[in-house]
């Protein structure tokens, strides 16, 4: 009986470890995707941003 019960807790703690699995990658998912709409919505703006996605000049000369 007690191994039986030991059994149904170990079982309970992995459904809700993946549960707290399934949920942690939605929230990633929802993130990306909350994040590519907004870089989606920027592109089209009318306006642009000043500074773009060039790359810009190093800050320190390079050594000789």
């Amino acid at each position: 009986m007690f191994e039986y019960e030991i059994q149904q807790i170990r079982s309970a703690e992995m459904i809700r470890d993946a549960d707290h699995f399934r949920m942690a990658r939605e929230a990633v998912r929802s993130r990306r995707a909350a994040r590519r709409e907004a870089a989606r919505s920027r592109r089209d703006d009318t306006e642009g941003q000043v500074n773009g996605h060039r790359h810009r000049r190093p800050r320190f000369a390079r050594v000789a």
